[in-house]
């Protein structure tokens, strides 16, 4: 019982704050950003369930790696860390592949550390 409540919880807690975050983020606040550089390249946004089973898994790993990483650091360090690893390498590489509308950066830098921020917490307080 002591597993499921200090690790599997905490990460499972994580994971459904993350995809809500996503979700909010990507689907509500910035989608028009999206659909719009896509259609700029000549293909369509991707939005059919696999990607958002996709996104799912995205964030069940990224709720494992800052489970991992918050043994060792404090609550900032942890997500600054987390952050860079989980957002900052991931538009490198999209913004690289010419994918990455940079207009949502000035709302995604923000809120995806509030995201790895909060995510954080819950594994600092529940772990």
């Amino acid at each position: 019982m002591t597993v499921i409540k200090t690790k599997v919880l905490p990460i499972l807690l994580a994971t459904i704050w993350i995809s809500m975050s996503e979700f909010v983020r990507n689907e509500l606040l910035v989608k028009s950003f999206w659909t719009e550089h896509y259609q700029k390249l000549g293909i369509v946004f991707p939005s059919e369930p696999v990607n958002g089973a996709i996104w799912g898994i995205w964030s069940l790993l990224f709720g494992i790696s800052i489970f991992v990483i918050a043994k060792k650091f404090t609550l900032i360090e942890t997500t600054l860390l987390s952050w860079f690893v989980g957002f900052v390498l991931m538009w490198v590489v999209i913004g690289n592949l010419n994918v990455l509308p940079y207009g949502i950066l000035i709302y995604a830098i923000p809120l995806s550390l509030v995201e790895a921020f909060v995510a954080t917490l819950i594994i600092k307080k529940l772990s």
